[in-house]
């Protein structure tokens, strides 16, 4: 018996001390903003004076965990929603860089839609930073090497956006 609780006390320890807390980035009122990293190198279908803004609901991110907007307009009060399955599932504890307490993947549609015809869906990456910012990542399709003739080009996305805390809710 003496065994078991030993194990069972030492798998606790090792799982806790996987577990993060996030509960300093819920947003509550406020919000987190900053601006696209302007670098060609990381950006594509964003233009490079895009800010975005993300509220964050810590208690909630497997359901609500709350939505992005951009200056562009391209995003308003998009909710961001979770994949339920990746939480059981190891890219739920993908792990990149240094200096990142959680990433976490989700799925916002457009405010706006993309002209390719292709959907308004695209995938988000955010990043709980050690620092208390947030990094998010925006991304959409990637380039076809070889289009049909006369078929139209995906929009592709890729941009990178490092934020900060503020005060009050999104302006935009």
């Amino acid at each position: 018996m003496f065994r078991l609780n030993l194990a069972l006390a030492f798998g606790t320890a090792i799982a806790c001390a996987s577990c993060r807390d996030v509960s300093a980035f819920n947003t509550g009122g406020d919000s987190f903003q900053g601006a696209v990293v302007a670098g060609d190198f990381v950006r594509t279908g964003v233009a490079e004076d895009t800010n975005l803004c993300l509220t964050l609901d810590t208690d909630h991110l497997q359901d609500a965990p709350g939505n992005l907007s951009t200056s562009d307009g391209r995003f308003h009060a998009a909710a961001m929603r979770p994949i339920p399955q990746i939480w059981h599932d190891p890219l739920s504890t993908i792990a990149f860089g240094e200096g990142r307490i959680k990433n976490l993947v989700y799925v916002v549609a457009a405010s706006q839609p993309f002209d390719d015809g292709d959907g308004n869906d695209v995938m988000t990456v955010v990043s709980l930073l050690a620092s208390g910012g947030v990094e998010v990542r925006l991304i959409r399709g990637a380039p076809n090497v070889a289009l049909e003739a006369g078929a139209p080009s995906p929009t592709n996305v890729f941009a990178v956006f490092s934020l900060v805390r503020q005060k009050g809710p999104c302006s935009y």
